[in-house]
């Protein structure tokens, strides 16, 4: 039986987008670099996490699936044959 290496990727995250994705993408090198064959993300981690209270203004943070964050993700896990499980807040189309 074949055991397969998880890795977990905790992180802060605040406003800024790109800061958020690039501590999402290095976690997920220094899970790979130990060994990692899937790596999981905490949930909401390209942005803050607004869910504990209703405010519509946060709305503008979904994102369309496919989309800018599920290309960059994809890309990760395919260069480093490994699979990600991401969450993202889907945009209502």
């Amino acid at each position: 039986m074949k055991q397969l290496k998880v890795g977990i990727v905790q992180q802060a995250c605040g406003e800024d987008t790109a800061l958020n994705i690039q501590k999402s993408i290095d976690g997920i090198l220094d899970c790979v670099k130990n060994g990692a064959e899937l790596v999981v993300l905490q949930e909401l981690h390209t942005g803050i996490y607004f869910c504990q209270a209703e405010d519509t203004t946060k709305f503008d943070l979904a994102e369309t699936i496919p989309g800018p964050s599920t290309e960059i993700f994809s890309k990760i896990a395919k260069e480093n044959n490994v699979v990600i499980v991401t969450s993202l807040f889907e945009k209502e189309q």
